[in-house]
């Protein structure tokens, strides 16, 4: 069962810094946050422009627990600004690539595989469905579950569902799911499903309770851990030194 909890954060890139911020995040952040909160980098992303909002990121963090998460506010919060004060010149060079963002906490649905779980199974994909679905009131716990109980039927040629969950601290109305795609032609093919009638991810059964949705694709950073199957190391740093 996974008992983790989950940042989710929406990165707003300034001008052409998208390749910088990446590498930024990954290489000179993750690392630092492994270390100091235990906090795991689940994947880093780049929205493709074309299916949402651009120039943007997509990242999400993975710490063990709630209470892990909350060891990581209180080193977080410490400094003048809220800031870490020890991240003072991270910070700064980070200013240079965004200009702000949206994050969300969520809760994995328990059987949604962890980082570590999916690194060791070596997931490879060329691209990511993000499906941010708004349900009714309450049932976000309920709709998981039903996606889990039909997954077989759910799923389409070339996708793998890598991570479900709800949005904690709402009203629990909103999940998350994450579809790793094997290929470019996968996704086309499930999309030609939805324009022939015949996509299989979205069950007539969800009218019940889905009350919007939206879809967006994403690449994942060179180094984020579902492309290389490891977690961001001090030997990735190239560009910053503390």
């Amino acid at each position: 069962m996974n008992g983790c909890a989950y940042i989710h954060e929406f990165i707003d890139i300034i001008g052409h810094q998208r390749a910088n911020y990446l590498h930024h995040i990954t290489a000179n952040w993750s690392p630092i946050g492994q270390e100091e909160r235990a906090q795991k980098c689940f994947g880093v992303f780049a929205v493709l422009g074309s299916t949402g909002r651009w120039p943007q990121v997509c990242n999400l963090w993975e710490h063990d627990s709630w209470a892990g998460m909350a060891r990581s506010f209180e080193i977080e919060t410490v400094g003048a600004g809220a800031q870490d004060p020890a991240l003072v010149t991270w910070w700064g060079a980070a200013a240079q690539f965004r200009s702000g963002g949206l994050d969300r906490l969520m809760r994995p649905a328990p059987w949604t595989r962890t980082i570590d779980e999916l690194c060791a199974q070596q997931i490879n994909a060329q691209c990511y469905a993000h499906d941010l679905i708004r349900v009714r009131p309450g049932a976000d716990r309920e709709y998981l579950d039903r996606i889990h109980d039909q997954l077989e039927r759910r799923t389409p040629p070339g996708f793998e569902l890598i991570g479900a969950f709800s949005t904690a601290m709402a009203a629990d109305d909103e999940v998350m799911l994450l579809w790793a795609v094997r290929t470019w032609q996968d996704w086309a093919a499930a999309e030609q499903a939805v324009t022939d009638g015949t996509d299989v991810t979205w069950q007539p059964g969800d009218r019940q309770l889905v009350v919007a949705r939206q879809r967006i694709l994403l690449v994942d950073a060179p180094l984020s851990p579902l492309r290389t199957h490891r977690q961001p190391s001090r030997a990735d740093r190239t560009d910053w030194v503390e």
